[in-house]
C-alpha cells in the first residue's frame, strides 16, 4: 500500500507560513489544523522569511511593461523629429525634391 505525496499550492504554503509567523498557535496546532507535518511548516516559514524581500525588490510586471512602453513612445517621437529634420535639410540642399506642391 503506497501513499502519494501531497502537493500544496504556493498560496497554501504562504498562508501556513504567515500563520506560523504570527505565532498565535504552536506548530503542532497548526500542523493539525492544516494537516501537514510541523517540520514542513518550519521549512515554509524559513523560506518565506528568507525570500520575502524578493517580493519588494522586483517591480510588478505591469509597471515594467508601462515603463518600457513609455520609453518606446519617447523613442518614436525622437525618431520622427529626426526624420522630419533630415527631410527638410535634404529638400533645402536639393537632394530630395519637395513633396509639397
Amino acid at each position: 500500500m503506497s501513499t502519494r505525496r501531497k502537493k500544496h499550492s504556493a498560496a497554501f504554503k504562504a498562508q501556513v507560513a504567515i500563520e506560523a509567523i504570527k505565532e498565535a498557535e504552536t506548530l503542532s496546532e497548526l500542523a493539525k489544523r492544516f494537516d501537514v507535518h510541523p517540520q514542513m511548516i518550519s521549512n515554509w516559514k524559513r523560506e518565506f522569511l528568507a525570500r520575502g524581500a524578493e517580493i519588494f525588490s522586483t517591480k510588478a510586471p505591469d509597471e515594467e511593461v508601462a515603463k518600457r512602453e513609455k520609453e518606446l513612445y519617447e523613442k518614436i517621437g525622437r525618431l520622427e523629429v529626426e526624420v522630419d529634420f533630415c527631410r527638410r535639410a535634404s529638400e533645402q540642399l536639393g537632394i530630395l525634391k519637395s513633396s509639397k506642391k
